[in-house]
C-alpha cells in the first residue's frame, strides 16, 4: 500500500497527470452534487412526512370521536392532556369548513386556511424551520371541520447535517478512490509511455550529437495502441533524421577536406596574405611596390644536356626532387618562392611582409643551395652545378588576371638579378653593387669589374669568395 502511495505521488509530479488528476475530481464532486441535491431534498421531504405520521395518529383520534358525535372541543383538550411534554406536536386548532376557529391548545399554526379545498391536505414550514403546520382538510371529517396541527421541527436541521456531512464523506471517498484508480490506469496507460518517450526524445538529441545508436525505452513496450504507433513513428523518424544527419556530416566533412585541399594548393601558389586578399573578389588587380626587395635567381648548368639523356619521367621527378629542396629552405628561411621556369628558381625576400634582412637571408638561400645540389648526381656521376645571382632594389608585385593566378615581380632589379645569373660563373654567386652595399659586412667578396648587363649598359658586380666575415 506504502509503494502504491508513493508511486501515485510521484505519478502527480508530472504536470499533464496533475491536470487529469484535477479535472476527473472535480468532475467526480459535481457528478455527486448534482446526485447528492435531489437526495438531500427527499430525505428533508421523508422527516416531515415523519412529522405528519405523528398528526396522523391525532387525527385518527379526532376522527373517531367525530364518528359518535362528542364535542371535538373536548376531545381536544383530553388529547392535550395526553400529550408528552417531549412530543413533537406543539399545538393544534379545530376549525369549521368555514374557517371559523372553535378550540385550540398549545401553539396556534400559521396556516391561511382560506380557499381550503375539500381533499386538499396544506403543510407549511415556517421562515425559521422550526416549526412544520399540517391542515387536514373537510373530507376527513364528512365536510364538516377542518383541523391543523402544529409540529416541532427543530430537529430535522441538525439530523439534515449529518446526513449531508455523512453524504458528502462518501462522495469524497468515492472521489478519491476513483481519482486513485484513474491515476493507476493513467500511469500504465499514457505517463508512463509519455514519460520513456520524453526520455527517448532527450536520448536523441543526445545521440545525435555523438553520432551514436541509443536504446528507446518507448520500444520496449509491445502496444498496439496510438502511443505504440507514436514510439514506431519517432523510431523512424529518428532513424531518418540520423541518417541524414550523417550524410550532412559527410558532406560537410568532405567539403572541410576539400576547402582545405583549396587553401593549402592556394597558399602554394599564392603567399598567405596575397591569397587571403584574392579570396575577398574584389575584381580589382593586386599589385603592391616595394621600396626594397633582394631577388635571386638560379640555373641549373647544362640542363639541357642533361634532358636529352633521360626520359621526361625521370627528368621531372629528378628536378622535382631538387626544387622542393630548395621550397624547403626558403620556407625556413621566411622567403618567398616566386615561380620556376624550365631549369630556373626565382625566390625573392621582404615581400610581401616587410624584412629588415632581407639580404642577407636571399644569400644564406643561395649558398645552402649550393650544397644541396651538391648532394644531387648527374648519369656521370658528377654532382648538379648551378649559377646563382642576387640584386637588391625597387620592386612591384602582385597578382593580375582572372585565371592561373600567380604571384610575380616586375621592374628593374628583377631583370638585372635575371642577368646576373645568365651572366655568371659556374657554381658562384654573383650579385650587385647593392647587394654587395647590404652584406659586405657579412661576407667576402671579390669585385669581377665592369659587366656589360643587357637593357642597363656596364654595372659594377660582384663574385662571393667563399668565407663570411666571421671567419
Amino acid at each position: 500500500m506504502a509503494g502504491l502511495l508513493q508511486s501515485s505521488v510521484g505519478l502527480l509530479r508530472s504536470r499533464l497527470s496533475r491536470q487529469i488528476v484535477a479535472w476527473v475530481f472535480l468532475s467526480l464532486l459535481v457528478i455527486e452534487g448534482i446526485i447528492f441535491v435531489p437526495s438531500y431534498l427527499r430525505r428533508r421531504q421523508a422527516q416531515l412526512r415523519a412529522l405528519e405520521q405523528v398528526s396522523g395518529e391525532l387525527l385518527f383520534a379526532v376522527k373517531a370521536i367525530s364518528m359518535v358525535n362528542r364535542d371535538l372541543s373536548e376531545v381536544l383538550a383530553r388529547l392535550q392532556a395526553e400529550l408528552k411534554p417531549d412530543s413533537i406536536v406543539r399545538g393544534a386548532a379545530l376549525y369549521r369548513r368555514d374557517g371559523t376557529m372553535l378550540r385550540q391548545f398549545g401553539e396556534s399554526p400559521e396556516l391561511d386556511l382560506s380557499y381550503l379545498g375539500v381533499s386538499e391536505v396544506r403543510r407549511q414550514l415556517n421562515s425559521d424551520r422550526s416549526r412544520y403546520d399540517v391542515a387536514w382538510p373537510s373530507s376527513q371529517f364528512q365536510g364538516q371541520y377542518l383541523l391543523a396541527v402544529r409540529h416541532d421541527a427543530t430537529g430535522i436541521g441538525p439530523a439534515m447535517v449529518r446526513y449531508a456531512l455523512s453524504i458528502a464523506g462518501l462522495v469524497v471517498i468515492i472521489s478519491l478512490f476513483v481519482t486513485l484508480v484513474t491515476i493507476l490506469v493513467l500511469e500504465r496507460l499514457l505517463i508512463n509511455p509519455l514519460m520513456h518517450l520524453r526520455s527517448d526524445l532527450l536520448a536523441a538529441g543526445e545521440a545525435v550529437s555523438r553520432d551514436d545508436d541509443p536504446h528507446f525505452q518507448s520500444l520496449s513496450l509491445d502496444r498496439n495502441d496510438e502511443l505504440g504507433d507514436v514510439a514506431k513513428a519517432f523510431r523512424q523518424m529518428f532513424g531518418r533524421v540520423s541518417h541524414e544527419i550523417q550524410e550532412r556530416r559527410q558532406a560537410e566533412q568532405a567539403l572541410l577536406e576539400a576547402n582545405a585541399r583549396s587553401e593549402r594548393l592556394l597558399h602554394n601558389v599564392l603567399p598567405v596574405s596575397i591569397a587571403e586578399q584574392l579570396k575577398q573578389e574584389t575584381g580589382e588587380a593586386i599589385a603592391s611596390r616595394f621600396d626594397e626587395a633582394t631577388i635571386l635567381f638560379a640555373d641549373i648548368v647544362d640542363f639541357t644536356g642533361l634532358a636529352v639523356d633521360l626520359a621526361p619521367t625521370q627528368l621531372v621527378c629528378l628536378l622535382d626532387n631538387i626544387f622542393s629542396a630548395f621550397d624547403a629552405i626558403a620556407d625556413r628561411l621566411g622567403l618567398e618562392k616566386i615561380k620556376t621556369i624550365g631549369d630556373a628558381y626565382m625566390v625573392v625576400g621582404g615581400l610581401p611582409l616587410p624584412q629588415a634582412d632581407h639580404a642577407s637571408r636571399v644569400m644564406t638561400m643561395a649558398l645552402e643551395m649550393l650544397q644541396v645540389a651538391k648532394t644531387f648526381q648527374r648519369q656521370d656521376g658528377r654532382p648538379f652545378c648551378l649559377r646563382i645571382g642576387i640584386n637588391t632594389g625597387p620592386v612591384v608585385a602582385g597578382v593580375i588576371g582572372t585565371k592561373k593566378f600567380s604571384y610575380d615581380l616586375w621592374g628593374d632589379a628583377v631583370n638585372i638579378a635575371s642577368r646576373l645569373e645568365s651572366q655568371g660563373s659556374i657554381d658562384r654567386i654573383q650579385v650587385s653593387e647593392a647587394t654587395y652595399t647590404c652584406l659586405n659586412h657579412l661576407y667576402h667578396f671579390e669585385s669581377r669589374g665592369s659587366l656589360n648587363i643587357k637593357g642597363r649598359g656596364p654595372m659594377k658586380t660582384y663574385l662571393y669568395c667563399g668565407d663570411d666575415r666571421g671567419d
